[in-house]
């Protein structure tokens, strides 16, 4: 069984990681609207990885509330 204090790391962990996701996806979108982006369909990847992982998070947390 997973312990609490586990499961607040990897909450954590999913915090800082979509954080991180989030300022790499302002700084995608200023290189477009600059003209540097050459693929972007990189866009559209940063915003599926921020919703799995904020799915993921609501799932762990649907389960602690459960």
């Amino acid at each position: 069984m997973i312990s609490k204090s586990d499961n607040k790391k990897d909450l954590n962990k999913m915090k800082d990681e979509i954080l991180n996701m989030k300022k790499n996806l302002l700084n995608l979108n200023f290189q477009k609207s600059t003209g540097q982006l050459e693929n972007t369909s990189q866009i559209r990847k940063a915003k599926k990885n921020i919703a799995k992982l904020k799915f993921q998070m609501n799932l762990m947390l649907g389960d602690k509330n459960a």
